[in-house]
């Protein structure tokens, strides 16, 4: 699914230049569970960036889904970000006095699906995320932390995406209902097949995917697979 081939990324500010990424490279299959793991400073957001179509690389190439998407225009890349990439974002970013349904519905406004076609894929990404239907209607700054976050992964499913992508979504989370949300993200990955790619500085939440690939100074310097992943937890 994913091909990421020499790629770098410097920044020029004045005189000054900076290599956030110093040649990285690394495959994703389809169906995996890969967590990229470094410190405040490795080049990770900066890869999740390109790997999110939010940036391109200085160099190299990176190819999703067979393309090639290191050099497509903006309006190429926010194409690959509607249709093909599931962002769940550390802040959440819904709309707190909206519900639970219209939130997670709004991706699909975006993409002109009919009204009811939208209620229905909606409902079944709620499902999917493990959200009880009884909160589909309840104003998102009505729940808890960790109901908020399921909800960021039903939308994040709702256009069924080749790629889910997580950006710390743990962070402001408490341990207990941190372990719950990388469980949803386990159990999408072994029933549904999603193949996830999980953005952490945190071993401990590393620990929950198949495949840890660790960056530090702009380069990768482990990638191993997991022979005993942290257990799926499954309660509500």
């Amino acid at each position: 699914m994913i091909e990421i081939t020499n790629i770098t990324k410097t920044y020029i500010t004045g005189d000054i230049k900076f290599d956030a990424l110093k040649g990285v490279n690394f495959d994703i299959k389809d169906g995996e569970f890969v967590a990229i793991m470094g410190p405040s400073g490795s080049g990770k957001s900066t890869l999740m960036h390109i790997l999110g179509a939010l940036d391109t690389p200085t160099s190299g190439r990176y190819r999703l889904d067979g393309q090639d998407v290191s050099r497509l225009s903006e309006d190429s890349l926010a194409d690959i970000r509607r249709d093909r990439i599931g962002f769940v974002f550390q802040s959440f970013n819904l709309l707190p006095r909206t519900t639970v349904l219209r939130n997670v519905m709004l991706p699909l406004v975006y993409a002109k699906i009919p009204d009811a076609e939208r209620t229905k894929r909606a409902k079944e990404a709620l499902k999917a995320a493990g959200l009880d239907e009884d909160h589909f209607y309840h104003k998102s700054n009505q729940l808890s932390g960790g109901q908020i976050q399921r909800v960021a992964i039903a939308r994040a499913l709702v256009n069924n995406p080749s790629l889910i992508l997580a950006d710390e979504p743990t962070g402001n989370l408490d341990t207990k209902t941190g372990d719950i949300v990388l469980g949803t993200f386990q159990r999408l990955n072994e029933e549904q097949g999603k193949t996830i790619i999980l953005i952490t500085h945190e071993h401990d939440v590393a620990e929950h995917a198949d495949r840890i690939i660790s960056i530090r100074d702009g380069e990768v310097v482990s990638d191993h697979r997991q022979h005993q992943k942290r257990v799926v937890i499954r309660n509500k």
